[in-house]
């Protein structure tokens, strides 16, 4: 491993434009806590907006105006509550789904509250469901508009860099390049790293930025490049160094997120319990032989079954369309591998034409997962339609019913290359703990196609182990925003 002391050695002239580049961009970003201010004010607006609307048309419904002192209670509580769900505090990652989940909350814990307050203390009562029903409604209603149109901005901004923190990875090696990477792949996390600090980095050709000094440089790397906030992965510095790393980032008021060993094993599902002052993380899994799987995949038959319902006229006419396109067959069906290993034939919309000559499986380059067209691109008008929207994947709803599937899930792979990727790539076989999904968790963050495998992987067993009900609806939710997408593009 190639090492080099970063004491002196001067940047190379384009990698030091580019970090003046970063540190004007700096200079020129929301001072700290301004969405965070701005969403407080607009939400105190909205309610109060919300509380006028409700009474504005109460007469005429029939109900009884809500005291005014109530009306401001439940403004206040609900501010409350959203300060309690964090949606007043800065975070990684900013999701609609989960904004709108924390205002629907927020708002039903605060009228049930006042609701349990008007009964215990004296005073008039009177239409106390329809009062709280409209205020409860308007509020819901205003808050998640406004807070998704805030979530929305914020996302845009940070994309565009301009609500960014500078940030500065500790620990220059292999973890640490994966952070960096990620962080540069995803800027609406937020997060813009600007380089390493490490005494002994790796070789600095495997590595996307540039290492600008050692922990001894810290605090004026801070001070020169504007940086709010450290991530504090694997280095070979000492724990001391690192302890006193993270007390003066604290003691200039920038944040510091670390990096924990063992990093593979931790979900969502976290405790954190002290012996003295020796925390204890203890990470809660899933089962995926459990009642909650089980309780999931019966739920992934009904549903589809209601969807086939649903969905038939679509159904038809898009078997309509590939009888004229394409002819017989209607169904393209492939053997793939599921759960435990479980080969079984999954079903799609035939998107192409009969081949001529016998397919062979395509030789693929490392760490890439195998997708798209392969050969002679043989699709019909109609079949590239198909593909594009994802359409040609809705006779899976049929693997689902036959309970092959599971309607959210890792997506199934061929089993010549399952077997492959099982032994070249980390954890490929974890991925068959659970049912293959028609989308998944990987899928709806662009990992489909001929893209990283490895990638995908990590993305999958992340799914698999911080599973709940809510993860496989904003998965949904997020598939068919994807497919609306394209049919209001411009050019769809």
């Amino acid at each position: 491993m190639a090492m080099r002391s970063v004491n002196a050695e001067p940047l190379p002239a384009l990698e030091t434009l580019e970090l003046e580049g970063r540190r004007e961009l700096a200079l020129r970003r929301p001072a700290r806590g301004s969405w965070a201010r701005g969403a407080l004010a607009l939400d105190v607006v909205l309610l109060l907006a919300a509380a006028i609307m409700s009474q504005l048309g109460a007469n005429g419904a029939g109900v009884v105006d809500m005291p005014t002192p109530w009306l401001l209670a439940y403004a206040g509580l609900a501010v409350v509550f959203l300060q309690v769900r964090g949606m007043y505090s800065w975070r990684l990652r900013v999701s609609m789904l989960d904004s709108a989940r924390n205002v629907v909350v927020a708002t039903v814990l605060a009228s049930m509250a006042v609701v349990s307050l008007r009964i215990l203390l004296p005073g008039d009562v009177d239409d106390l469901a329809p009062q709280s029903l409209r205020l409860l409604a308007f509020s819901a209603v205003y808050l998640t508009a406004g807070r998704l149109a805030v979530d929305w901005a914020h996302v845009r901004a940070r994309r565009e860099l301009e609500a960014a923190r500078p940030t500065l990875v500790v620990g220059a090696g292999r973890v640490g390049a994966l952070t960096a990477r990620r962080l540069l792949e995803h800027p609406e996390f937020g997060l813009q790293p600007i380089g390493f600090v490490d005494k002994e980095p790796l070789d600095e050709g495997s590595l996307p930025l540039p290492v600008l000094g050692a922990s001894w440089d810290l605090e004026r790397l801070i001070e020169e490049h504007g940086i709010r906030h450290v991530v504090i992965t694997f280095s070979t510095a000492p724990n001391e160094v690192l302890l006193r790393e993270v007390e003066r980032c604290e003691a200039l008021g920038v944040s510091v997120s670390l990096v924990p060993r063992l990093f593979e094993r931790v979900t969502e599902r976290l405790t954190v319990e002290h012996i003295g002052g020796l925390p204890l993380l203890s990470t809660h899994r899933v089962d995926p032989k459990g009642l909650q799987f089980a309780v999931k995949y019966t739920v992934d038959r009904i549903v589809a079954a209601l969807l086939l319902l649903l969905v038939l006229p679509v159904f038809l006419v898009l078997t309509l369309g590939t009888l004229v396109s394409v002819g017989r067959p209607i169904f393209f069906r492939q053997r793939r591998f599921g759960l435990d290993g479980h080969e079984f034939e999954m079903l799609k919309f035939r998107s192409m034409r009969a081949a001529v000559e016998p397919l062979v499986l395509p030789d693929l380059p490392a760490d890439t997962a195998p997708g798209g067209v392969e050969g002679d691109d043989r699709r019909t008008r109609f079949g590239t339609f198909l593909r594009r929207t994802s359409l040609d994947e809705l006779p899976q709803l049929l693997n689902v019913l036959r309970g092959d599937m599971s309607l959210v899930g890792p997506r199934p792979e061929r089993p010549d290359f399952a077997r492959h990727f099982e032994r070249s790539v980390h954890r490929y076989g974890d991925r068959h703990r659970v049912k293959s999904g028609i989308t998944g968790w990987a899928q709806v963050h662009g990992l489909r196609g001929k893209t990283s495998l490895s990638d995908r992987v990590e993305w999958d067993n992340f799914y698999i182990e911080n599973w709940s009900l809510w993860l496989d609806v904003k998965i949904l939710l997020m598939t068919l925003s994807a497919v609306g997408r394209y049919f209001t593009a411009p050019d769809a």
